[in-house]
């Protein structure tokens, strides 16, 4: 019959060869029999009793009363592992349901799926220039359509702001490429019309409501300078645009 060093043991049950010397000296395990030259020499029995042993260190049942169980006549050892197995499958169903608890947690608490904070609005922005905003966006704009703006971007998750500031940046480049077109031709007007579904994201905007968007696009200095940065005359170009689109397409759809 094959027989086991202790140091053979210990890496096979991932144990330390102290804690293999400890349960000898307590008569947990006691190996089966010593080589000519003292050494322990363990066997299958006693691997199997070791195995027994880590099973209920798992339940954490102290060593005394693990070997009272292992050394009672009655004791069955494939009843045992059953116990064991069966105990194994409730521990790893709770653990996976902990898991999933755990990644619905993660997923709530991970930046992308975060609802945006003031900072992540006016990110880039100083302390004076978010209080400018404000105040002319209360100035320029019914109050009930700003707060209504302010409403739904707070309901954005991070990820959803960037997908939204990115969609504004391709229509505005697309725009800028198609500067020297007429504002009524069809690209353009298929531009601006993916353009007013952008704005939409932020408030409803109507024919007048649209049309008075350009028109602060061209005459605000800080829209102009914004989308002039793009290509010079470009905020003039999609007021125009968007006065052709508010008159053709927006105030049909009001009728």
């Amino acid at each position: 019959m094959k027989a086991y060093t202790v140091n053979q043991l210990a890496k096979m049950a991932g144990v330390s060869v102290r804690t293999l010397h400890h349960y000898d000296h307590i008569g947990l395990l006691k190996p089966s029999s010593r080589s000519a030259a003292g050494y322990r020499l363990y066997e299958r029995q006693d691997l199997l009793r070791l195995q027994q042993i880590l099973f209920f260190k798992e339940l954490d049942v102290p060593l005394d009363d693990i070997r009272r169980i292992l050394d009672d006549p009655g004791f069955d050892q494939v009843r045992a592992l059953r116990q064991h197995r069966t105990q194994l499958e409730q521990q790893i169903t709770r653990l996976t349901r902990l898991l999933h608890t755990l990644d619905k947690t993660l997923s709530s608490l991970t930046e992308d799926d975060m609802t945006l904070t003031d900072e992540d609005l006016y990110a880039g922005f100083t302390p004076e220039q978010r209080e400018r905003y404000d105040r002319e966006a209360a100035e320029m704009y019914d109050p009930a359509i700003v707060k209504l703006s302010q409403e739904r971007l707070r309901k954005l998750t991070k990820q959803q702001w960037e997908a939204v500031k990115a969609e504004g940046d391709a229509v505005t480049r697309a725009l800028a490429a198609l500067a020297d077109a007429a504002p009524d031709s069809p690209e353009v007007q298929a531009l601006i019309a993916r353009h007013h579904a952008w704005i939409e994201n932020f408030y409803p905007a109507d024919a007048a409501l649209y049309s008075g968007l350009g028109q602060g696009y061209a005459q605000h200095p800080e829209f102009r300078a914004f989308y002039d940065r793009y290509r010079p005359g470009l905020a003039d170009f999609m007021c125009a645009a968007m006065t052709v689109y508010a008159e053709t397409v927006l105030a049909r759809k009001a009728k």
